[in-house]
């Protein structure tokens, strides 16, 4: 049984009230609380987490003591939910530069939109340990386009290394629009939208419909743009039971795919990147459509990027948009919280728009978790979510801070990874030997 209490000493009589039965095996006192939802840090708050899963979090009633042989004192320090990072590739690569170990891109592959990111998940992969020693416990992964604009299905994976890493296969459908889409469709925004549109007529007409076809409807004049299988794989995507990520920039991008939703109403929409989102916030929030943005681009590095600004994330937030932070690179999240903190940091600077801490926080927690369908279950440490904690040296939100424990599912992980070994290996060494060689 997987089972993480974390409690205050200062009493527990909402917890006894809520699990009179509970037993307590773990408990780490004197924590600064964050719950992950956009409120203020707790002093000496109280997260219970019993088979997995969170069953009390918040400050304790006074004059209740707990009794355990088992005593772990924060003595102060921050206690978060785990970061859920969204959208990576994590998984996806062992060696970026070694092909043979790099399954993010599918060059030359007959399939675009039925690609399944699941199947090829490494739990073991050195960028799932080092993210997870950076306080990362859940995270949406996906395939990258190379030949098409549709990159794939994403899924959603846990980092415990546990060997069954994927939580939720299957979870999205990734496509690429703008300078990047445009490429992939034939050299114009033009031919991306129409690729898209037919496609989703194409997988609109299979809906209802299974098996393969006929030989004689194989030959169809209205059946030549995508294969029957990368077809049936957008058919969730058309009924709503699939979310659409679309990767765009340009403002009239984001107005055409807003356009889509009054042609198939029932999109699950989420724009990735929107770096002119802030132009169109009231439209975007109008759509209810959420976004992951990139909150360090403050200067224009493409033509689709001319009005790039680091308020972008905090103007649409302010606008009723959901929105959460995205690091600068996919295959490397772990700065999510150096994100997270400049966006803070720039609530201080005239005329700029940044976020509030706990705004910030959820924008890497709970925010991002809610928008990949895990919302109330992952980056909040609320009755019911998954019992994901971590301690950290300082606030989180400073660059400087690193996890010292972390609890995924109630389990606390092992943080040694490939380079902290090599850090451990090389930090003494005597130099006047020969470099030692692996253990192993």
């Amino acid at each position: 049984m997987k089972r993480l209490l974390t409690l205050g000493l200062s009493g527990l009589a909402l917890a006894a009230a809520a699990a009179p039965a509970l037993a307590q095996d773990v408990v780490i006192a004197n924590a600064r609380l964050v719950i992950g939802d956009g409120s203020e840090p707790i002093e000496g708050g109280v997260v219970i987490v019993d088979d997995g899963k969170v069953v009390f979090a918040g400050k304790p009633a006074p004059g209740q003591n707990l009794e355990t042989d088992m005593l772990i004192d924060a003595k102060g320090a921050w206690v978060t939910p785990g970061l859920f990072a969204t959208v990576t590739t994590l998984g996806l690569a062992d060696v970026s530069a070694v092909g043979e170990t790099n399954d993010i891109t599918a060059r030359g592959t007959p399939f675009s939109a039925a690609l399944d990111a699941s199947t090829a998940i490494n739990p073991t992969s050195q960028h799932i340990l080092v993210h997870r020693a950076a306080g990362i416990t859940r995270a949406a992964t996906t395939t990258l386009p190379s030949g098409s604009i549709f990159a794939g299905q994403g899924a959603i994976i846990d980092l415990d290394g546990d060997f069954r890493p994927v939580m939720q296969a299957r979870a999205f459908q990734m496509v690429t629009l703008g300078e990047s889409g445009a490429d992939n469709a034939g050299g114009s925004r033009v031919a991306a939208h129409a690729l898209l549109r037919a496609a989703l007529r194409e997988a609109q007409a299979l809906v209802g419909k299974t098996g393969i076809p006929e030989t004689t409807e194989i030959g169809k004049a209205d059946d030549v743009l995508l294969s029957r299988f990368d077809a049936e794989a957008l058919v969730p995507v058309v009924t709503g039971r699939q979310k659409l990520y679309v990767a765009v920039d340009r403002m009239a991008d984001i107005r055409a795919v807003l356009a889509l939703k009054q042609e198939y109403p029932r999109l699950d929409l989420v724009l990735v990147g929107a770096t002119e989102g802030w132009l169109v916030a009231n439209e975007i929030a109008a759509a209810g459509v959420p976004v992951i943005a990139n909150g360090l681009i403050d200067l224009p590095e493409t033509f689709e990027q001319l009005g790039a600004t680091q308020s972008n994330a905090g103007r649409l937030a302010a606008a009723g948009v959901t929105v959460a932070i995205n690091a600068a690179t996919m295959q490397d999240p772990r700065r999510l919280q150096q994100v997270a903190g400049n966006l803070v940091a720039l609530t201080r600077m005239p005329g700029a728009s940044g976020m509030e801490w706990g705004q910030a926080f959820a924008a890497i927690s709970s925010v991002p978790a809610q928008i990949s369908g895990m919302g109330g279950k992952a980056g909040v440490l609320t009755a019911g979510a998954l019992g994901d904690v971590v301690m950290w040296t300082g606030d989180p939100l400073e660059v400087g801070s690193v996890p010292t424990r972390v609890f995924i599912g109630g389990v606390e992980q092992d943080l040694t990874n490939h380079q902290t070994r090599l850090r451990d290996r090389y930090i003494d060494l005597d130099e006047s030997d020969r470099p030692k060689a692996y253990d192993w």
